[in-house]
């Protein structure tokens, strides 16, 4: 699994230069540091490092995010939105999925990490303060792995301690990594450590550089044992092979491994991807082919399977996951008419999911903290 010691090369800038997070990164053994200014730039610096050798994933490049850092989850138009938050920590990641929609316009070199996010959470606290009573969702992930290298950055602990001072705020890192061992134990049910899953064929076909399913499911009991909450997203399904089977004994090696209780929710979503990401992977073995499966542009303009195979397929997973547990299930970036065929309702505004979604949580984490 890739992580903080495939990172070679350390880019900062020297106005950040006493941030702690600067500190922590630079003072790792054996990196090349750059420090970058108005007289030798970020640009210049990224030139140099790719002359010597480096590629793109073994370079961090630490900046300031100038965008929003915190914003309502970009879900696809005409898809039924979950209420879903969106914290932006990082952009790139340490891992190489094939199908990742980054593939589609990532034209920066190395990964960049944001000495700024506390503001992100500075932003958060605004909101939380103005919603004492609404249970929010808010997540790290989007464009990035929350956890790769977490053991530098500590952006977890951090907010975990968040979760300690406002309880109505669920807080989740995504991730495809085993690194948790550096947390410490949990003090609140709303701090939540969200893993993907997916088959072992896919795992090494289009995830190069994660942790193995078995890897990140040993990690996720390690992490219900420590006290944090647990959630895990079935993202992307790819429908090849014995998929059926091979799906259905995941759910089963979750729950031998997870406890059910700990679970806050499980996301079901099939491989999508976007017009730009085809002429992006055409170097990309793995890439093509999964585009070289059946698929149709939707409503958005993503291409998706047909929509008889995407209900098979949800079906399928969720009827298994209703053997060992009735967490809470939720379909990312799907139409109105899927969620009717699978679930047997519509939702007819985007604020409703949100709200069914709120009050799981608060019923299942909150009033019976």
């Amino acid at each position: 699994m890739r992580g903080i010691d495939n990172i070679k090369a350390v880019v900062y800038h020297r106005e950040d230069a006493e941030k702690e997070i600067v500190r922590r990164f630079t003072s790792l053994p054996g990196r090349v540091v750059m420090e970058v200014s108005e007289d030798f730039s970020e640009q210049r610096a990224a030139r140099v490092l790719a002359n010597r050798g480096f590629a793109s994933k073994e370079v961090v490049i630490l900046k300031r995010f100038r965008g929003r850092l915190f914003q309502p989850c970009p879900c696809s138009p005409r898809m039924v939105r979950c209420g879903y938050r969106v914290v932006n920590n990082a952009f790139n990641c340490v891992f190489d999925c094939a199908y990742c929609f980054l593939n589609s316009y990532l034209n920066a070199y190395g990964i960049q990490q944001f000495v700024n996010y506390r503001d992100a959470l500075n932003e958060l606290e605004i909101v939380a303060r103005a919603n004492p009573n609404q249970v929010l969702r808010v997540g790290s992930g989007e464009f990035t792995d929350s956890m790769m290298y977490d053991n530098v950055t500590g952006f977890a602990e951090e907010c975990a301690s968040f979760c300690d001072r406002y309880r109505n705020i669920f807080i989740e890192l995504k991730t495809k990594s085993s690194n948790i061992d550096h947390l410490p134990r949990a003090t609140s049910r709303n701090m939540v450590l969200a893993w993907s899953l997916n088959t072992d064929r896919a795992i090494t076909r289009y995830e190069r550089g994660a942790a193995s399913l078995n890897a990140r499911l040993e990690a996720a009991g390690r992490a219900a044992a420590l006290g944090y909450c647990t959630a895990f997203h079935f993202d992307p399904i790819i429908i090849e092979g014995d998929w059926r089977q091979e799906y259905r004994e995941i759910v089963d090696r979750l729950f031998s491994v997870a406890d059910p209780n700990a679970i806050a929710w499980i996301s079901l979503g099939c491989f999508r991807y976007s017009p730009a990401y085809r002429e992006s992977i055409r170097d990309m073995t793995a890439a093509r082919s999964l585009v070289a499966a059946e698929m149709f542009p939707g409503t958005d303009g993503k291409y998706r399977y047909r929509q008889s195979v995407r209900v098979e397929a949800y079906t399928e997973v969720l009827n298994h996951i209703r053997r060992h547990s009735d967490t809470f299930v939720y379909l990312c970036m799907e139409t109105p008419a899927v969620w009717r065929f699978v679930f047997g309702r519509e939702f007819q505004s985007d604020g409703e999911l949100e709200q069914v979604f709120a009050e799981h949580l608060r019923e299942r984490f909150l009033c019976r903290n």
